[in-house]
């Protein structure tokens, strides 16, 4: 799906996803310092706009204008100050270079690609963190067709925790694998539960 078909999701309704932080992006980062944060294929910025309420200095980036200004105009309804604290970028993930060393956090949520497109994009994401910088990528799990809810049904832009884990060992940044698991996920009026794989991992520095 390009930029414009998403363009055209997003215009389509109020909000694509829930006004609210993912629920495990505020599991693993609530008890974070705020620092710096990359949200890559931001959406319509719902993380970062709950970061910045933190503290938080947020890049949100994504290839949609219409789920940016959407994230923009909700966070600057806030009056809290969160907005002055999130930059919108605009682009393709799969091209885009943050800042090698510039974020405290990295999240990847969410963002559904084929193998060698995903590991680019990591490799990227790995790049961008400072030491001690926390990467946090979530998604629907392989196995969440067969067993769970929701979700792309392609396989081939599935992942696990394993690949995951695999496509950041070769990213060229050493990291330590702080988390690598299914998790399970409530969706309301669903009969089971969806399946997510989540990875979260730190940055010590170049390899």
């Amino acid at each position: 799906m390009d930029s414009s078909e998403w363009d055209a999701r997003y215009a389509s309704t109020d909000l694509i996803w829930s006004a609210q932080p993912n629920r495990w992006v505020e599991a693993e980062v609530a008890d974070l310092p705020p620092g710096q944060v990359l949200d890559l294929a931001a959406g319509e910025g719902r993380n970062s706009i709950w970061l910045a309420a933190l503290g938080w200095r947020a890049t949100a980036v994504d290839f949609s204008s219409i789920a940016l200004e959407k994230g923009r105009s909700i966070a600057a309804k806030q009056a809290d100050g969160r907005a002055e604290r999130i930059t919108w970028h605009q682009a393709d993930v799969l091209e885009y270079r943050a800042e090698p060393g510039g974020y405290d956090l990295v999240l990847l949520v969410y963002l559904h690609l084929p193998p060698a497109e995903r590991h680019l994009v990591l490799r990227h994401a790995a790049d961008a963190l400072a030491a001690g910088g926390v990467l946090l990528v979530l998604g629907h799990d392989t196995t969440n067709v067969a067993d769970g809810t929701g979700g792309p049904q392609d396989t081939s832009v599935l992942f696990t925790p394993s690949d995951i884990v695999a496509d950041l060992a070769t990213s060229g940044v050493t990291l330590r694998i702080e988390k690598a698991e299914r998790v399970l996920r409530d969706v309301e009026g669903a009969d089971r539960p969806a399946i997510d794989a989540l990875v979260r991992a730190t940055a010590l520095g170049e390899s």
